[in-house]
């Protein structure tokens, strides 16, 4: 009987994985067509600001409902880490988002995202100086690799012009997703993770619109067509996709993912935006990377890798869901 119980446990946790790897290529994949769905609409006179708070909002009002199931009426949970949410919304959601659009205004969708991806660098030496983590060799390594890595995407050795605002929209994006990474990891909030999702998108959503009231953030939308690979299509199609698809399924399948996989494993396979977001950029918007450029990508996320792997293990057990 015992041995009939352990292989139903065993083809359980193997169907978790692989349903927990399917998820975790559909969130990376759907994340990766937002840059070339936002450079469509700003190519057709949308703003950088216009384009992220209709997403987010979008992606707020689908995700609020089941999230408040998910809360169970725990209130507290929401007043105790309103400092946490606020931060979360306006940087890791709000931040991030805004600030990789207007990158991508200026550079190339692929460029712009790997400056981003070097987040995990950025959390490498954040836990350094603020809790006196000091990082292994290994991750030293990455780190070093990624650096290296992020010279060749940005093409400086060959002596190309590099547009120094695009360059750093990307870093403020970068920041805003370093900013994700510690806030999504600290479980210490008690808040469950689709919860925080919802919450923090929502004051984003918030922010930024309150933000283009106030004239600080550009908010402009027009209704003309969008142009994308050389057909044009209504606005509200490219508008739809990126609040239903790019943000409030990429989000929902990201974080069923996670708990089926752990934190590190799911992290690992959301390293396929960056390829995803390269194959729709160039599929949609005819961008492509030189190959100094692609060689310099797969430097940056072998060093992206390194610096996972150098993190100190934890205890990191995936989680059924409920």
């Amino acid at each position: 009987m015992s041995t009939v119980a352990d292989d139903r446990r065993e083809l359980a946790a193997r169907g978790r994985v692989s349903a927990g790897l399917a998820l975790a290529v559909v969130s990376a994949t759907s994340f990766g067509l937002s840059g070339p769905l936002a450079r469509g609409l700003m190519d057709a006179g949308w703003t950088a600001g216009a384009a992220v708070a209709v997403r987010i909002a979008l992606a707020a009002a689908v995700l609020v409902p089941p999230a408040l199931v998910s809360l169970r009426g725990r209130w507290d949970l929401l007043r105790r880490n309103a400092g946490t949410i606020l931060l979360y919304g306006v940087l890791a959601v709000a931040g991030a988002q805004f600030a990789y659009f207007q990158a991508i205004s200026t550079m190339a969708v692929a460029v712009a995202l790997l400056v981003e991806y070097t987040a995990p660098v950025a959390v490498i030496c954040w836990l350094w100086l603020r809790h006196s983590q000091r990082p292994g060799r290994r991750t030293l390594a990455g780190a070093g690799v990624a650096a290296v890595g992020l010279v060749l995407v940005l093409d400086v050795l060959s002596g190309a012009s590099v547009s120094t605002t695009g360059l750093l929209w990307a870093l403020g994006a970068m920041a805003g997703a370093a900013t994700y990474f510690v806030i999504s990891a600290d479980h210490s909030t008690g808040l469950p993770p689709l919860v925080l999702a919802a919450a923090g998108l929502l004051t984003g959503a918030v922010v930024l619109g309150l933000l283009g009231v106030t004239g600080l953030v550009t908010m402009h939308a027009t209704t003309r067509p969008v142009a994308y690979a050389g057909h044009q299509v209504s606005w509200w199609l490219p508008l739809l996709a990126l609040g239903l698809v790019t943000a409030a399924l990429s989000y929902t399948t990201g974080i069923a993912a996670g708990r089926r996989l752990g934190s590190r494993l799911a992290s690992f396979v959301a390293l396929l935006e960056v390829l995803a977001a390269l194959v729709f950029a160039w599929l949609l918007l005819g961008q492509l990377p030189d190959v100094l450029q692609l060689l310099g990508g797969v430097v940056v996320l072998a060093g992206v890798v390194l610096v996972k792997l150098g993190e100190p293990g934890v205890a990191d057990e995936p989680v059924e869901l409920p």
